[in-house]
C-alpha cells in the first residue's frame, strides 16, 4: 500500500473514530450528566426524587411537541425549540432518576394523525400556524388506573416553575382520592348544610336555608369540603384545614389548630381586624357597638412569627377603588378597598411563587396588614424559618389606624384624610415554613362529660398533652382579610348565577393546591431562569453605551451653546446690519454642521468598536465550541502517535543491539 492510500486510510479512520465517539457519547450522555449551569436548572430538587423514590407502578409522560409546525411558525413559534430541549431534558431526567417507574413518549402530532386527534382529547392547546398546520406543546402523565393529568401548554411565564408542574402532576395522579378540606369559622361559610329533603321541608314552612358561601361550592368541585365545629379539641381526618375569621375561639379550638399544624396538617388561615361580613344585618346601633368584627389567632401567629397589629389597616392611593359607602353617596375612592393590581405596581404579586405567580388583580376591604416578629436568629435557624411574602401593596403603600366606630358609618374623605404614602410595600398574605413550636408546650386542660353513679352526667377534667415542635417542616399561609373570599368581592352576580371576579378564588385555589400536595411538592422552590443573561456581553455594550452617552451629552452642549449666541448676535443687532449679521449666521450654521456632522462620525465610530468588540467575542465562544471536540481528538491522536513513535524508536533500538 502506497502512501497515499495510507493518508487517505488514516483519514477515513479518523473520521469513522469521531463519529462513533459523539455517537457513543450521546448515548452515555443520557445516564452521564453534569450540570454545568449556576442555578443547576437540569438538576431536579430532592423533593422532586422522593416523590419519584416513592412511585411502586409505572408512570407514562407524553410530550407533545409539534417540531415539524413550528419549524414553519413564525419567530415566536420558533423560539419555543430552544424551551423544548430544555423540558425534554428535564423530563429525561425524571426518567434517569426514577429507576425505570418513568417512561416518556416525545410526539409530534401531524395534521390529521390519531396523535393529533389524541392531543385535541387530552385538552393540549392547538395554536393555529397554518390553514393545515397547528402548534402544541403540552404533557399527558398516564397511570395504570386510568387517571390522566395534564399540562396543556408550556408557558415560557412559567418557566421558572416547570419542574414544580410535573412533579405536581405526577404527586396527584398517583393519588386516587380526594382531597379533604375543613372549614373553621366563626362565620356562616358553609350556609345550612341540609339534605335535599330538609330544603324543601323549610321552603315549605316559609324558610329559605342559608346557602354557602360561593368559594365552598367551588371547592367542592374538586374537593371533598367538610365542616369542623368550633368547639373541636382535635382535628383530624383532614388534609388541608381553612380558618376563616378565628373569633372567639376558645383554648381548645386554638389547640386543636396548634397541633393540627404541627402534625404536618396544612392551614390556610383568613384574619381580619375588621370582618364586614361579620357585621349585623340592620343592627341597632346599641347592639352595633357592643359588636366586635375583628378575628384574632395572636398565640398561634407569633408562634409562626407573625402578628396582625389592633385596629391596623393596609392602604395605597394608587390602589384604592372607588365605591359607595352609604346608600345615597357618590362614589368614591376608599383607602380600606384596594385593588392589588399587577398592571400597576409589579409588588402587588410574588412572582416568584407559585401560588402568585400568575395572579394579576385580587380585592381586599379593610384588610389588616401582615408582620414579621423579630425573632432569635439562632432560634429562627433552628427551626428553618422561611416567611414569604405573597401578596402586597405597592411601595406607596403603608399602614393606618382606625378604631371600629370610625369604620360602622365610615367617612371615604376622612379615611383618606388619615392616610399617609409609605416608602415600601405593606403585606397582605405571607407564606411561612418551618418546625414550628407550639403555643401550648405542656397541654391544656379541658372538661368533659362522663357517666356517674347514676348514669347521670358529670364534669370532669382531662389533661391532653402536646406535641411540643414539629419533627419536620410545616406549612401555613396567611392572610390578613376575610372579606376578600366573600360574595360580594370575590364573585359577581348574573343572569346565570355567581361567577368570579378578579383573581381572589383562584388565590384561594393555588393556595390549597399548593398546600394539598405532598410535603416533598412543598419543598420544590421555583426553578432557575431558562434565559441566562449574556454578562460579559452586557457589559461592553454598557461600557459602550455609557461612552456614547457622554458623546452626545458633549455633542448637546455644543449645539445649545451655539444656538445661545446666534440668539445674542440677533438680539443685538441694529438696522442696517442685517446683510452682515445674515452672513454670520450663515457662517455658524456652516461650522455647527461641521462639528455636528463630525460628531456623528465618532458616534459611529463608538458604535462600530462596540459591534466589533462583541462580534468578537462571539466568534471566540463559537469557535471555542466548534474546535473543543476536534481539539480533544487531536491531542489524542498526537498522544498516541508520540506513544507508537516511542515503541517504534524502542523497537529499532532493541533489534540494533541485537
Amino acid at each position: 500500500m502506497n502512501k497515499t492510500l495510507r493518508i487517505i486510510a488514516g483519514v477515513v479512520f479518523v473520521l469513522i473514530i469521531t463519529f462513533s465517539l459523539i455517537h457513543i457519547c450521546q448515548n452515555l450522555g443520557r445516564s452521564w450528566k453534569v450540570d454545568i449551569t449556576e442555578q443547576k436548572i437540569y438538576t431536579l430538587s430532592d423533593g422532586t426524587k422522593t416523590i419519584l423514590g416513592k412511585l411502586n407502578k409505572p408512570v407514562r409522560m407524553k410530550l407533545y411537541y409539534a417540531k415539524t409546525a413550528a419549524m414553519k411558525g413564525p419567530d415566536q413559534i420558533r423560539y419555543f425549540n430552544n424551551y423544548y430541549e430544555f423540558v425534554k431534558s428535564l423530563l429525561e431526567e425524571y426518567v434517569r432518576v426514577s429507576g425505570g417507574m418513568v417512561e416518556l413518549e416525545i410526539i409530534d402530532p401531524r395534521p390529521y394523525s390519531d396523535e393529533e386527534v389524541a392531543a385535541i382529547r387530552y385538552g393540549l392547546k392547538r395554536f393555529p400556524i397554518t390553514e393545515e398546520e397547528g402548534f402544541f406543546f403540552g404533557l399527558v402523565v398516564q397511570t395504570q388506573f386510568g387517571v390522566e393529568k395534564v399540562i396543556p401548554v408550556f408557558s415560557p411565564s412559567r418557566q421558572n416553575f416547570v419542574e414544580y408542574d410535573i412533579s405536581y402532576l405526577i404527586d396527584t395522579a398517583m393519588t386516587r382520592q380526594k382531597k379533604r378540606i375543613g372549614i373553621l369559622s366563626a362565620l356562616e361559610v358553609m350556609g345550612d348544610d341540609v339534605t335535599p329533603y330538609m330544603a324543601r321541608m323549610m321552603k315549605m314552612q316559609g324558610q329559605v336555608p342559608k346557602p354557602a358561601w360561593a368559594f365552598v361550592e367551588q371547592l367542592k368541585q374538586q374537593y371533598e369540603v367538610v365542616g369542623i365545629p368550633r368547639d373541636v379539641n382535635k382535628i383530624e381526618d383532614v388534609d388541608t384545614l381553612l380558618v376563616i375569621h378565628p373569633k372567639d375561639f376558645n383554648e381548645p379550638t386554638l389547640f386543636a389548630i396548634d397541633q393540627f399544624v404541627l402534625g404536618g396538617g396544612r392551614t390556610i388561615v383568613c384574619v381580619d381586624p375588621y370582618c364586614i361580613n361579620d357585621m349585623p344585618e340592620q343592627p341597632a346601633m346599641q347592639m352595633q357597638m357592643r359588636h366586635n368584627p375583628s378575628s384574632e389567632m395572636d398565640k398561634i401567629l407569633v408562634k409562626w412569627g407573625l402578628e396582625v397589629p389592633k385596629d391596623t389597616y393596609a392602604g395605597d392611593r394608587m390602589l384604592a377603588i372607588s365605591g359607595r359607602l352609604k346608600a345615597n353617596d357618590r362614589p368614591k375612592k376608599i383607602i380600606g378597598f384596594l385593588g392589588l393590581d399587577a398592571a400597576k405596581s409589579k409588588d402587588c404579586f410574588n412572582r416568584d411563587n407559585v401560588m402568585t405567580s400568575e395572579l394579576n388583580e385580587v380585592k381586599v376591604l379593610f384588610s389588616g396588614i401582615l408582620r414579621e416578629t423579630i425573632m432569635n436568629e439562632e432560634e429562627a435557624a433552628q427551626m428553618n424559618l422561611k416567611r414569604i411574602p405573597l401578596i402586597s401593596t405597592s411601595d406607596r403603600g403603608n399602614s393606618w389606624k382606625a378604631n371600629p366606630y370610625e369604620l360602622m358609618s365610615p367617612d371615604a374623605d376622612r379615611l383618606m384624610e388619615k392616610f399617609t404614602d409609605g416608602t415600601k410595600p405593606v403585606h397582605i398574605g405571607y407564606m411561612v415554613t418551618g418546625r414550628f413550636k407550639s403555643a401550648f408546650p405542656d397541654g391544656i386542660d379541658i372538661e368533659v362529660e362522663e357517666a356517674g353513679d347514676a348514669n347521670e352526667p358529670v364534669k370532669v377534667t382531662r389533661h391532653l398533652d402536646a406535641l411540643p415542635a414539629a419533627s419536620e417542616d410545616c406549612a401555613v399561609a396567611v392572610f390578613a382579610d376575610v372579606d376578600f373570599l366573600s360574595d360580594m368581592v370575590a364573585y359577581v352576580d348574573t343572569f346565570f348565577g355567581k361567577l368570579v371576579a378578579g383573581d381572589n378564588s383562584a388565590l384561594l385555589m393555588n393556595a390549597i393546591e399548593d398546600l394539598s400536595g405532598s410535603s416533598e411538592l412543598i419543598s420544590i422552590r421555583s426553578r432557575g431562569n431558562f434565559k441566562r443573561p449574556f454578562e460579559v456581553v452586557d457589559e461592553i455594550e454598557a461600557k459602550a453605551e455609557e461612552e456614547t452617552a457622554v458623546e452626545e451629552a458633549k455633542i448637546n452642549a455644543e449645539i445649545k451653546g451655539f444656538e445661545s449666541e446666534l440668539q445674542s448676535i440677533l438680539g443685538s443687532a441694529k438696522k442696517g446690519e442685517e446683510e452682515i449679521i445674515g452672513s454670520s449666521i450663515v457662517q455658524k450654521k456652516k461650522e455647527l454642521e461641521l462639528k455636528i456632522l463630525e460628531a456623528r462620525k465618532q458616534l459611529k465610530q463608538i458604535r462600530k468598536v462596540r459591534l466589533e468588540r462583541i462580534e468578537k467575542l462571539g466568534n471566540k465562544l463559537r469557535n471555542f465550541n466548534m474546535l473543543a471536540a476536534p481539539a480533544v481528538i487531536l491531542l489524542i491522536v498526537i498522544i498516541l502517535g508520540i506513544q507508537r513513535s516511542a515503541k517504534k524508536r524502542h523497537y529499532i533500538s532493541h533489534a540494533s543491539d541485537s
